[in-house]
């Protein structure tokens, strides 16, 4: 991003993601300790998270992009927006913090500060549901940088609630969040070993957003051209 150096944007994208990552870890853990309704827990868990991103992207993305993710950090690379040096650095800053969010919100809670996860999230049907989530998440990312810029912190934001709801894996669309996620044992964990179906289900779905939506918006560009031009 012109203005900041590299150093900057990388300490945006890490303090970004590791207040993602603690707002999801320590809002599941209070939800879980309020109530035993799985539904009204989701629903503590799920709408300080899409609040969040507001906030995040927001303040951060005029330093960084406020990517948070390392599949939004993929597309830009693929667009050649962001360097391979960079973006490899962009994902290492985002996987560093995520792990600090998730200590962060173990030490607010009085809870050990790693904590490997036992909660089961495999199978077909999650990895499906994760690439429509990230494949989702960047849709609306691209889609409200063509039309729509100044309304991105509120587009994603609005984007990860409803995901939470209509995704059977409740959208963790981000391999960063998922990480951390690995390393609580609370209502947002995940499995270690059941990282790398939701890792490439995420990349994945991102990769196939970009593809459509370069040739969606390419699409409407030359209809346009195409009118102008008739009259």
């Amino acid at each position: 991003m012109p203005g900041f150096d590299l150093q900057r944007r990388l300490a945006a994208e890490g303090l970004g993601t590791a207040l993602l990552v603690a707002t999801v870890v320590g809002s599941g853990i209070m939800a879980e300790s309020l109530t035993r309704d799985t539904a009204l827990a989701l629903l503590g868990n799920t709408l300080p998270t899409g609040a969040i991103l507001v906030v995040l992207i927001t303040i951060l993305g005029p330093i960084s992009g406020a990517h948070f993710n390392p599949a939004v950090t993929l597309v830009f690379a693929l667009k050649r927006e962001l360097s391979g040096r960079d973006a490899l650095l962009y994902a290492a800053a985002q996987i560093m913090g995520g792990i600090a969010g998730t200590m962060i919100a173990h030490a607010m809670f009085a809870l050990p500060i790693l904590d490997l996860s036992m909660k089961a999230r495999t199978g077909g049907a999650q990895w499906f549901a994760e690439a429509v989530a990230a494949f989702g998440l960047i849709a609306t990312i691209l889609a409200g940088l063509r039309f729509e810029r100044t309304s991105i912190p509120w587009l994603v934001g609005l984007y990860i609630t409803a995901a939470y709801w209509f995704t059977a894996s409740t959208s963790f669309a981000n391999p960063a969040v998922a990480i951390a996620r690995s390393l609580s044992n609370t209502f947002s964990g995940i499995r270690p070993q059941d990282l790398p179906g939701f890792i490439a289900a995420e990349l994945s779905g991102a990769v196939l957003a970009l593809l459509f939506v370069n040739w969606l918006l390419r699409e409407a560009t030359d209809r346009t051209t195409h009118f102008e031009a008739k009259r």
